[in-house]
């Protein structure tokens, strides 16, 4: 298969919506995956108040059995790592405090390292992925209390 096949094949992946293509012969192994656009999440303030707020995010939601929870989900399926490198100290641990933009993993796809940041401040409550374990799209990576 040469080049100009490749790039016609992820074209025609790309224009039906393919979210992943795989291609294999005994001489040649192509694998591609399409970043997902942003996902819409609604998060819902506590009764107190009477609205709620939109936002654009492709990480965080509330959980529905308690608001002060928001889960922090996979953009895409990759391998999850807790620390920059196997001699660093993981970015957070249960307890830890985060603010808004906070580093709080490393989720590498097709060998590129892509940080996740946190989408809200509050507390790290639970971390629910082992370290170095594949992770899917949408799966929940950590609960912060807000």
């Amino acid at each position: 298969m040469n080049l100009d096949n490749v790039k016609q094949f992820i074209e025609l992946a790309k224009t039906e919506g393919v979210s992943e293509l795989k291609y294999e012969t005994k001489d040649t192994k192509i694998s591609v995956s399409f970043n997902a656009q942003p996902v819409a999440i609604q998060h819902h303030i506590p009764a107190a108040a009477s609205s709620s707020i939109q936002t654009t995010s492709t990480s965080g939601s509330q959980t529905e059995a308690d608001p002060s929870l928001v889960s922090v989900t996979s953009p895409f399926v990759g391998t999850f790592y807790a620390s920059s490198s196997p001699d660093k100290p993981a970015y957070v641990s249960i307890g830890a405090k985060v603010s808004k933009g906070s580093t709080l993993c490393i989720l590498e796809a097709m060998k590129i390292m892509n940080e996740i940041e946190s989408d809200v401040s509050g507390e790290i409550v639970e971390i629910c992925v082992e370290n170095e374990s594949l992770v899917e799209f949408g799966q929940t990576l950590f609960k912060i209390r807000v």
